[in-house]
C-alpha cells in the first residue's frame, strides 16, 4: 500500500521525505522489520520504541513513524520520516488504513471492569454461534476466530495482533465479535482504530494500582473506553455498581442499564441458587440457568442485555442461555469421590475473592466448610496482599496461603505480605504453604463430606511464572489427579 494513503488519516506534525513509496508491512515491534516495512516508534512505560529506529532501518524499514524525530532523519535519502503527537493512536489508524477498516464489516463489542470481562466475552461468543452466526472472540483465555483458537497473552493484544485477528475474523465471514477491552488497552491506546457497535461495563474494584497507581486513574481509563464510543453504539452499563453511571457521562453512545436491585432497562432477580445452577427473572421471565453466585446473575444480565441490543428476539436470548455452560476456570465445579466439592475460578481481586466466596456460602450444606487456597502475583499491586487474605480469611473456615505467579519476586515474602493483613486469631485458622501443589494437595487432605475447597487466582492458567520462566502447572489437573487417586 502507498504510504500516503495509509497515514492519510493521521495529523502529522512533520513530514521528512517522499510520500509515494510503497509500503510492505506495518511493525510496532522493530526486530520483525523487513524491505519496504513502515515502523511505529512507541514510548512505552519500560521501553522507548525510539531507541530501536536504528534497528527497524537497519532490517529495511524505509518509513519511521515517532514523537520525536532522530537526529538521522535530516541526512536520509531513503527513507521517511513522519512526527506525530501520539504514535500509539496513530499506530491503530495506521493499521485500520492497512486492513480496510475490518470493523466497519462486523459488529464488535468490548466488555470492560473489574470482574466478568472473561465470563461475559465468551458467553456471547458462545451464544451467537449456536444462533448460527460466524463469530470471533478476543479475550483473557483465548483468541477465535469462529471455530479456529489462536492462544493468547494479553487480555487485549498488542494492536498488530488484534488487527490481524480482526481481519482474519472478516475474511471467514465472521458477523460478530467480542472482545475483553483492559483499562491497559485504553491507556496504551491500544484499541485506536476500531469501531465498536456496543460497550459492557461490569463493575470496578481495586486492581492494576502497580500500573494506574490509584483507583481514579483506573476509573478513567475505564471511562475512557465509553467516552470514545459512537453515537450507533449502545452503553450497557451494571446500574448497581457505583462507578456505572460515571461510565455513561460523556459518552454519545445510546445509554442502557442492567441491575438486580432496582429498575433497570435489563431487571434481573435470583429466586433459588445451588451449586447446579441458578434460578432467577430477567424481565419478567423466569429461567433455570448452570451458572452459581450474585456476581454469575450479573454476568447473564451482561449477555443477555447486550444480544437484545444487538436485535435478538429476548425469548430466543432466554433459550440459549438456559443451555450455556461456565467458562472454563471460572467458577468449575469440581466432585470428590469422598463427597465434597473443590471450585477453581480466576479470583485475583479481594472484590471477586468476595463473590466467589459469598456464593459458595450460599449453597454450602448444613455443617459444611471453605477451604481456600489463595495467593497473590509478583510484580503487581502490592496493596490488594493483605486485603486479599483478610478477606479469604473472613469468609473461610480454612485458609491456605501459597504462590500463585511470583515472577520476579520471592513467593515467601509475597506471602508475608498476605499475612500482614490477618490478625492473631486469623493466623490461627491459616496455614502458609509456598508450592501450590502441596497446598492445594493439603486442602484436599483437609476437607470431609460436604466441605468446599476454593482454588482462587490462576483459573485458566496453565502455568506458574517464576523468574521469567512459565513452569506447567494447572489447578485443574492437579485437583483431577488427587480425586484420581481416591478413586483407587
Amino acid at each position: 500500500m502507498i504510504l500516503k494513503k495509509l497515514i492519510q488519516s493521521l495529523k502529522c506534525i512533520q513530514t521528512i521525505g517522499q510520500l509515494d513509496k510503497n509500503i510492505t508491512s506495518v511493525e510496532s515491534d522493530s526486530r520483525k522489520c523487513v524491505a519496504g516495512s513502515l515502523f511505529v516508534a512507541i514510548p512505552g512505560t519500560v521501553v522507548d520504541g525510539h531507541s530501536f529506529i536504528d534497528k527497524a532501518v537497519s532490517l529495511g524499514a524505509t518509513a519511521i513513524v515517532c514523537e520525536t524525530m532522530p537526529a538521522e532523519s535530516a541526512q536520509s535519502d531513503t527513507v521517511t520520516y513522519i512526527r506525530v503527537d501520539h504514535a500509539a493512536q496513530a499506530l491503530g489508524e495506521i493499521l485500520s488504513a492497512w486492513y480496510d477498516d475490518p470493523t466497519s464489516k462486523l459488529k464488535l463489542v468490548g466488555v470492560t471492569g473489574t470482574n466478568g470481562k472473561t465470563t461475559i466475552a465468551t458467553l456471547l461468543y458462545d451464544m451467537f454461534r449456536i444462533m448460527g452466526h460466524k463469530t470471533g472472540l478476543l479475550s483473557t483465555v483465548c483468541n477465535y476466530v469462529d471455530d479456529t483458537a489462536y492462544p493468547t497473552d494479553h487480555t487485549t493484544p498488542d494492536p498488530v495482533v488484534l488487527y490481524q485477528l480482526l481481519d482474519q475474523m472478516v475474511k471467514a465471514g465472521c458477523e460478530y465479535a467480542f472482545m475483553e477491552v483492559s483499562s491497559h488497552a485504553v491507556s496504551q491506546q491500544r484499541i485506536s482504530g476500531l469501531t465498536f457497535a456496543g460497550g459492557i461495563f461490569t463493575n470496578l474494584t481495586r486492581d492494576h494500582l502497580d500500573y494506574h497507581k490509584t483507583v481514579d486513574n483506573y476509573l478513567k481509563a475505564k471511562k475512557g473506553f465509553f467516552d470514545v464510543l459512537p453515537a450507533s453504539a449502545f452503553a450497557l452499563t451494571n446500574l448497581d455498581d457505583k462507578s456505572g453511571m460515571v461510565m455513561l457521562q460523556n459518552t454519545a453512545a445510546r445509554k442502557l442499564t442492567y441491575s438486580l436491585r432496582t429498575l433497570a432497562d435489563f431487571k434481573g432477580k435470583i429466586l433459588e441458587s445451588h451449586f447446579e445452577g441458578t434460578e432467577m427473572i430477567i424481565n419478567g421471565r423466569e429461567i433455570m440457568t448452570r451458572f452459581v453466585g450474585r456476581f454469575n446473575a450479573y454476568n447473564l444480565l451482561a449477555v443477555y442485555g447486550t444480544a437484545v441490543s444487538l436485535g435478538k428476539q429476548p425469548d430466543e436470548v432466554l433459550l440459549v442461555l438456559s443451555n450455556l455452560h461456565p467458562v472454563s476456570g471460572r467458577f468449575q465445579t469440581m466432585r470428590s469421590p469422598l463427597g465434597y466439592s473443590a471450585i477453581v475460578d480466576y479470583a485475583h481481586t479481594p472484590d471477586a475473592l468476595v463473590n466467589v466466596l459469598n456464593s459458595i456460602a450460599e449453597v454450602l450444606e448444613n455443617n459444611g466448610r471453605i477451604i481456600t487456597v489463595v495467593g497473590c502475583g509478583g510484580n503487581r499491586d502490592k496493596g490488594k496482599r493483605p486485603i486479599m487474605a483478610k478477606e479469604a480469611a473472613k469468609l473461610s473456615h480454612q485458609l491456605i496461603l501459597t504462590s500463585d505467579n511470583p515472577r520476579f519476586e520471592v513467593p515467601e515474602e509475597i506471602i508475608r505480605d498476605m499475612e500482614a493483613g490477618l490478625s492473631h486469631e486469623e493466623m490461627e485458622q491459616t496455614l502458609s504453604i509456598t508450592d501450590r501443589a502441596q497446598a492445594i494437595k493439603t486442602a484436599v487432605k483437609l476437607a470431609r463430606k460436604g466441605d468446599v475447597i476454593l482454588i482462587a487466582g490462576k483459573g485458566h492458567e496453565d502455568y506458574q511464572d517464576v523468574q521469567g520462566v512459565k513452569h506447567h502447572f494447572d489447578d485443574r489437573e492437579k485437583l483431577m489427579e488427587l480425586f484420581e487417586a481416591q478413586r483407587k
